[in-house]
């Protein structure tokens, strides 16, 4: 039945953080600069909002499918504000988007991006980036690193197709692309990655570990659970030869 799922694939909708990027390596320092904002400079209250949201203030570990490893902006504004920062929500997802946006400029790539998606588009693949980032931010990392010119399809949570683990973004990367569920990859460091996939019905789930998922916390959701995103490429067969 994998070999089945596998041969079929001839589209690929990643997630953004964790997966295109480095997780520990991109998102500590805007994690800890958030929860500055959010605190209003006080350092005893942000080392709280950081923990409440799931980070420890002194190691960096981030909580599996917290809110800092799996919210949008608006969510982990909330959870910030229900934690005690004084900031209104609203300004908030101000700040927070901008400060995202900002956070593109020194993101560290799992791999060179603009080579794997070239090497991905020349195998005959639809390709989209699916993320619980702004839609802003997404498309500044992907100029960034070069593959935006590779994408049939990009999807914040601002962007109108809902927000994981709801369907709605893969649902619009099916219509973006003339794909059906069963020819569609969803590839992410989370469950919420995965269970949107699994909502919308697609072909095959990928779990990396590049973010704050482990192999044991992504097994259950995935079809596969690789290192990185690289080893995509040797998992997945030429969609002109998969027809």
């Amino acid at each position: 039945m994998t070999a089945v799922k596998l041969g079929a694939i001839a589209g690929i909708l990643f997630d953004k953080d964790g997966t295109l990027l480095d997780y520990d390596q991109s998102w500590l320092p805007v994690n800890r600069e958030l929860a500055r904002i959010a605190a209003q400079d006080d350092p005893i209250l942000a080392d709280h909002l950081l923990s409440s949201c799931g980070m420890d203030p002194i190691s960096g570990h981030i909580v599996p499918d917290s809110l800092l490893a799996a919210g949008n902006t608006r969510q982990i504004s909330e959870g910030l504000v229900a934690a005690g920062s004084k900031v209104d929500v609203a300004e908030l997802v101000e700040k927070l988007d901008a400060l995202f946006a900002h956070a593109a400029d020194f993101s560290s790539p799992v791999t060179d991006l603009a080579a794997f998606f070239r090497r991905l588009r020349e195998r005959g693949y639809k390709l989209g980036v699916a993320s619980s980032d702004n839609e802003r931010s997404i498309r500044q990392t992907a100029r960034r690193f070069g593959f935006i010119d590779y994408l049939d399809y990009i999807a914040g949570y601002d962007s109108g197709f809902g927000t994981k683990p709801e369907p709605g973004m893969v649902l619009g990367f099916y219509a973006a692309t003339g794909l059906s569920p069963a020819q569609v990859a969803v590839v992410g460091d989370n469950n919420h990655d995965l269970h949107m996939g699994r909502n919308a019905g697609v072909g095959l789930t990928v779990g990396v570990l590049t973010g704050t998922g482990s192999r044991e916390t992504l097994t259950a959701a995935s079809d596969y659970c690789l290192n990185d995103i690289t080893e995509l490429e040797g998992l997945l067969m030429p969609v002109a030869q998969s027809a």
